[in-house]
């Protein structure tokens, strides 16, 4: 059962709250990060979804995304035994699917050892809270149709690249058939990330006119190298402070456009304040309405 926090207890009366969000097409190509070249506020970014309020990576929390008026939602995909892409943060099934009983002999139950079909059986919901019970992990492909339903935005991560060797083009392959690497899409609407270099460098080789990240914080003489293959470097709060931001987005990535900072993983008022002050482009967070109040 999942306990709340205070702050999230504080927050959820807001749940159907909204607010307009600017889109990182938005910034003004810049080599130093002047204010007059920044959003006026940071982006905010639902952490596979808005997964303080609803179970994450599900469609409820896309929904409950919508609800708050928040157009980006962030998610991880991995792949299937049989192939499918699935939407799933942990490598393994236990800590937030019920794959125990359901599948009891089949211990460590990660996720590349289930067939979709399998995965479909199982409850992704009652973790999180009984009002929930019934919800099941989506294939990318249904996230995805969620997403343009909801006229909502893509942070895309894909999660531990080196378990499933030739997963971008898959994703790629996904996202085609969706049509989300239409121009439009891919302009305004579709970022893909990763804590793997080499899976972020196969992206920007395989469809160079993606918007493509980088999760961590390489230091500060090694970001011209980054530069090369990505658009954004993507670092946990914890591990920057303003004078990493202006490293970062004094240099321009492989579009000719400043590098963004797009933080995680931020849930309270105090740290929002704190790195909005930093200069940040984007923060990601289990509660967005949180963050959007402290920083709009």
């Amino acid at each position: 059962m999942f306990v709340r926090t205070a702050t999230a207890s504080t927050a959820a009366a807001a749940v159907f709250g909204a607010g307009a969000l600017l889109l990182p097409g938005s910034q003004t190509q810049a080599t130093a990060p002047q204010a007059a070249d920044r959003q006026a506020a940071p982006v905010v970014v639902a952490h596979r979804g808005a997964s303080g309020y609803a179970p994450e990576n599900t469609l409820a929390a896309v929904d409950a995304a919508a609800r708050l008026g928040v157009d980006w939602v962030e998610n991880d995909v991995q792949r299937t035994r049989d192939g499918v892409l699935v939407v799933l943060h942990d490598t393994g099934l236990k800590r937030t699917t019920n794959v125990e009983e359901v599948f009891p002999d089949r211990a460590p139950w990660a996720v590349k050892d289930f067939t979709a079909a399998e995965l479909a059986r199982l409850d992704a919901g009652s973790w999180f809270g009984e009002r929930f019970a019934g919800t099941r992990v989506p294939t990318l492909a249904q996230f995805l149709h969620r997403l343009e339903r909801n006229r909502q935005k893509l942070l895309l991560e894909i999660k531990s690249p080196q378990t499933y060797p030739g997963i971008e083009r898959d994703i790629l392959r996904v996202l085609r058939q969706a049509g989300w690497l239409d121009r439009s899409h891919v302009r305004d609407r579709l970022v893909i990330q990763s804590f793997g270099a080499d899976s972020v460098k196969k992206v920007h080789t395989l469809r160079p006119d993606v918007t493509t990240g980088f999760l961590g914080t390489p230091p500060v003489a090694d970001l011209p190298a980054y530069a090369a293959f990505t658009d954004q470097i993507n670092p946990s709060y914890t591990t920057i402070g303003a004078d990493y931001v202006a490293a970062v987005q004094r240099l321009k990535g492989p579009h000719g456009k400043r590098l963004q900072v797009h933080t995680w993983t931020v849930n309270d008022a105090a740290n929002a304040a704190k790195v909005n002050a930093f200069g940040v482009d984007g923060i990601i967070t289990n509660y967005p309405d949180v963050v959007r109040d402290a920083t709009g």
